[in-house]
């Protein structure tokens, strides 16, 4: 597990820091008394537990939106292309494709998949899944991703042609893993519940708010997973998920622990911890219809006054790091050679100044923060109120049930936000569906209300060029008026962190944080078992 230094920076505030970090060991601790008075038990050699915070919503891949319905549908099911280290995309069912026009796409299918009742997959399978979706046989908000397709030809069994109404770049990311996996012909709203794909996994069984779980695919057409069982525990509770790891009961869990508890986790010698860097950003956004934050000095300047280096240090134990962009430093698109916002509260204060916010009995104005009430999220933006005012800005903080703090965010009843995109920042159409003008609620995630004739022509030409190079090149140009306007603040991407019990092995953790590891991890007998 990567360390970092627990010295403290000149700017931060280690009173401040050390309580918290005081609170939070004692909740640590009172996990780990729990777990040190629980009976372990010997696990079952052929089944992999793998803790889970909540039920999947619904296993019909043209449906379920959540994480886990995602990660675990990506294990069932095949998409028509796959995710490579940088992003981009890479062949999945289909072997290589072709684009003659920009209106376009031609795939050519792998012989000999099967789906897990015998079936063979073929173009017609795919012409389904996606018909299915475009002519409303299956109701589901992916429907809107394929908008610009206007009809899919299969004229042979393994070549399958997708028609667009207008050039559509982000088609093949919006083809790949975990967008959409491929269902057999005919199949209706009983995928939901009995999925069959051709994935490396197939499906057993599940129930709500207890467990999903999976066997392995004998007969997958590609590497071939290595575990013979995998039942996905719902474990709400993140004292009793540290409880069920330390107890022998569980064999692993990703990103679902506090970095305390991780760290106290640590010590037990029949646990590993792994981290990698991951694409979960998290960050700060702003009402820019708001009379205070429309000014983007006043933006630029809370950047500047917030300390995020410290924050990572002592909140997060140094599993994130920095963000300049809302695209992961690992995409193919990611520019970092941006206006950046290092902690500076003489810059702050005088862009305060500028803007016409003199300090007055030492403060300048109030501005309210609305939140969830999720524990780390708790902390940060506590951390981030005294932060703010020393530099004159009074920050007042509002905590709410998340259904409750998200609802006011897509109705803009907010001045500033925290919240985290995970997964739908790997692509840069993300910055369409985040920056544009024709996506402010419910059309898009715009929920700031920012405006930008340039972002908005730079997009649209982005959306038509199919050129990897020209697109980089335009997204450059986006990611650099983004970070001088500040429509929001990108603080840090969190590293994705693997609680794992020693008879797992061969778990190879990827950028994404998904469910990949398990198509190679193994169980194998550890001495004392």
């Amino acid at each position: 597990m990567r360390r970092k230094s627990q010295r403290a920076s000149g700017k931060a505030s280690p009173a401040l820091f050390g309580q918290f970090r005081q609170t939070r060991l004692l909740v640590a601790f009172t996990a780990v008394c729990l777990v040190l008075t629980a009976c372990s038990r010997k696990p079952d050699p052929n089944t992999f537990v793998m803790l889970i915070e909540s039920s999947p919503t619904n296993l019909d891949p043209r449906v379920g939106i959540d994480a886990q319905s995602e990660r675990i549908d990506s294990l069932i099911f095949d998409d028509l292309l796959s995710r490579g280290d940088n992003l981009d995309v890479a062949p999945g069912l289909a072997e290589r494709w072709e684009i003659p026009d920009p209106l376009t796409y031609v795939f050519h299918l792998h012989h000999g998949v099967n789906f897990h009742d015998g079936r063979p997959l073929t173009s017609r399978d795919v012409k389904w899944t996606f018909d299915s979706l475009l002519q409303h046989k299956v109701r589901s908000t992916k429907s809107a991703v394929y908008r610009f397709v206007d009809h899919i030809d299969a004229p042979d069994p393994y070549t399958v042609v997708f028609h667009l109404k207008e050039p559509f770049a982000t088609l093949l990311w919006n083809l790949s893993d975990g967008a959409i996996g491929i269902v057999p012909y005919g199949s209706g709203d009983e995928m939901s519940t009995h999925p069959v794909g051709s994935g490396p996994f197939k499906f057993v069984s599940a129930e709500t708010d207890r467990e999903v779980i999976v066997e392995h695919n004998d007969d997958y057409w590609g590497d071939k997973a290595k575990l013979a069982r995998i039942r996905f525990a719902v474990v709400p509770d993140a004292i009793t998920r540290a409880l069920e790891l330390r107890k022998g009961s569980a064999d692993a869990e990703i990103n679902a622990l506090t970095p305390d508890t991780v760290t106290t986790l640590s010590r037990d010698r029949d646990l590993v911890i792994e981290s990698a860097p991951g694409t979960v950003l998290a960050y700060l956004g702003f009402n820019l219809r708001d009379s205070i934050l429309k000014d983007v000095r006043v933006r630029q300047a809370i950047a500047y006054a917030l300390d995020r280096k410290a924050m990572i240090e002592y909140l997060w134990r140094g599993e994130a790091r920095p963000a300049r962009s809302i695209l992961p430093s690992q995409s193919w698109a990611y520019d970092g050679n941006v206006p950046s916002y290092d902690h500076d509260p003489e810059k702050a204060g005088q862009l305060l100044e500028a803007a016409g916010y003199p300090l007055v009995n030492g403060q300048r104005f109030h501005i309210t923060m609305k939140t969830s009430t999720d524990e780390n999220t708790r902390l940060m933006v506590t951390v981030m109120q005294q932060q703010l005012r020393r530099v004159g800005i009074v920050l007042d903080i509002r905590s709410f049930e998340f259904g409750t703090f998200f609802a006011d965010v897509t109705h803009g009843a907010f001045q500033m936000y925290g919240l985290r995109w995970i997964g739908g920042n790997e692509d840069p159409d993300i910055f369409e569906y985040a920056y544009d003008t024709a996506k402010f609620p419910p059309n898009g995630a715009n929920r700031g209300y920012y405006s930008n004739p340039k972002i908005d022509a730079l997009l649209d030409r982005a959306r038509h060029e199919i050129d990897p190079a020209a697109r980089k090149a335009i997204y450059a140009q986006i990611q650099q008026i983004l970070a001088t306007d500040v429509p929001t603040i990108n603080l840090w991407y969190l590293d994705n962190v693997l609680v794992h019990s020693r008879r797992a092995i061969h778990l190879q953790l990827n950028s994404a944080g998904n469910y990949d590891f398990l198509r190679t991890a193994e169980l194998t007998p550890v001495a004392g078992n």
